[in-house]
């Protein structure tokens, strides 16, 4: 398994993700720091790589009820964050299909402190 891949930030600074446990890489597209659920900072991103989905469930987050699957690394199974399968309020649709992946579950290189 690549150890990670190279991403993109703003278009001047590259940044290296994988999973902490076992390396593994997380995303190939760039990501976001504009959504985190309570103290547990997050980055969102369309389409993460080597990632599975547990079944969704409704949960009540800050921003009202969403009903959101579990993600986790496909090679080392580790919980990694949520899926945004479906927002029940309008103004929280934009989240539907973006991953959160958890800061705690990551390494990050070459770049974000």
């Amino acid at each position: 398994v690549e150890l990670c891949r190279r991403l993109e930030k703003r278009g001047t600074q590259s940044v290296d993700l994988s999973a902490e446990a076992c390396r593994a890489p997380l995303t190939t597209s760039p990501l976001s720091r504009s959504l985190s659920r309570g103290a547990k900072a997050g980055l969102t991103s369309s389409t993460p790589v080597n990632v599975g989905c547990g079944p969704a469930e409704e949960r009540v987050l800050l921003t009202g009820l969403h009903a959101v699957a579990d993600i986790y690394c496909e090679n080392c199974k580790t919980t990694l964050g949520w899926k945004y399968e479906h927002a029940f309020e309008s103004s929280q649709k934009y989240k539907e299909g973006k991953f959160i992946i958890e800061l705690a579950h990551m390494i990050k290189d070459n770049g974000w402190d």
